[in-house]
């Protein structure tokens, strides 16, 4: 995963499968599954970056959940989720 800041009020997403992950078939589903991903915990997202998702080998016999827990971790590990800082002390 890439981020850099945007300076604008939403965070943008890209994604990234290459060719070896598999046919066209393959990287197409890997993308539906991460954007699908993506717009699950899209409001607990900080605004204001543009954040690139590359998928890597494993991912074409991946699960859905796999992929989910996968962007939520990276997400988590960036600190761009917005739920990290109440959790704590609340």
């Amino acid at each position: 995963m890439c981020v850099l800041p945007n300076q604008l009020p939403y965070s943008r997403f890209g994604f990234s499968v290459s060719n070896r992950i598999g046919g066209a078939v393959l990287r197409n589903r890997v993308k539906r599954r991460l954007r699908e991903a993506i717009r699950l915990c899209m409001v607990l997202i900080e605004p204001g970056w543009d954040i690139v998702f590359i998928a890597k080998y494993p991912v074409g016999s991946a699960t859905f959940q796999q992929m989910d827990a996968a962007c939520a971790r990276l997400l988590r590990r960036a600190h761009l989720l917005r739920n990290e800082a109440g959790a704590s002390g609340d």
